[in-house]
């Protein structure tokens, strides 16, 4: 990745953002590896997890039999969660802004020979999808990585059917709340408000912050992650919680992570 000035990332964090992506997809990060022969091979026969947040697996009756069901996996290059529902017998869209995230997916379905698509778009614009075309969309946390969620809700509500669901993982606010150089060192001083956006950064934090695999994040009000769902015309009818791994100080005293399940209202509904 070429260097960048503040600046010039303030026009463009999408293109930054692919870019890191991109940089992601060639190198060996714990949190991005993709499924192993061994999970598909256990999926073809019914038996399969998915990860949306950094440890816990999504509870297997918020998903259910997936066979023969039209699944969106929405910013979710990588080939964990597309080729595993795909080798589930679900019909697999994979959409991501990254091609070479979505690269990584066409290879482990090539490798198993498993039918999955791969479309390049933004999660905040799916206009090239038409309204009510699938039964389910699994949305890994990514939203943290754009500066506006609500148009990612109204789009997952847009191209559900009624009665389809959206699985989605979400970073709790308080992630971004510290001081991440003290967080790292094992303290925690609180020093940013919610929202958060990395771009509001001195340009030398920007730089010691941001780089070739660390993209732009923002943090976002529980108003706008879970109430915007609401607005869309989503039900929430299942939450759970996750930790990060490792030692993180944050998670040892709450949990870091919120995954949610949600329906699409039926018209009887609305």
């Amino acid at each position: 990745m070429q260097p960048w000035t503040k600046n010039e990332i303030v026009l463009d964090t999408q293109q930054f953002n692919r870019a890191a992506w991109d940089n992601i997809a060639t190198s060996r990060h714990q949190w991005f590896t993709p499924c192993t022969g061994d999970q598909i091979d256990a999926a073809g026969r019914g038996e399969f997890s998915i990860r949306l947040t950094a440890c816990k697996p999504i509870p297997g009756e918020w998903i259910g039999p997936v066979a023969g069901k039209r699944i969106l996996a929405l910013a979710a290059g990588g080939g964990h969660q597309g080729p595993i529902l795909a080798a589930a017998g679900a019909d697999v869209t994979v959409v991501d802004f990254s091609e070479a995230q979505l690269a990584i997916d066409r290879a482990v379905a090539e490798r198993h020979q498993l039918a999955l698509q791969t479309m390049q778009a933004d999660m905040t614009d799916l206009a090239m999808i038409q309204s009510n075309a699938f039964d389910m969309v699994i949305n890994p946390c990514s939203v943290n990585f754009v500066e506006n969620v609500r148009p990612v809700w109204g789009e997952a509500a847009r191209v559900l059917r009624p009665g389809g669901v959206l699985i989605t993982g979400l970073m709790q606010p308080v992630n971004f709340i510290f001081d991440p150089v003290k967080r790292d060192r094992g303290k925690l001083k609180v020093r940013f408000r919610i929202p958060y956006s990395d771009l509001d950064l001195s340009a030398d934090e920007l730089d010691d912050t941001i780089g070739p695999e660390r993209p732009i994040d923002f943090g976002h009000s529980l108003t706008d992650l879970v109430g915007g769902q609401l607005d869309a015309g989503l039900m929430i009818t299942d939450i759970m919680e996750d930790r990060w791994g490792g030692e993180d100080v944050l998670s040892d005293r709450i949990a870091t992570f919120l995954a949610t399940r949600a329906i699409k209202a039926t018209p009887n509904q609305s």
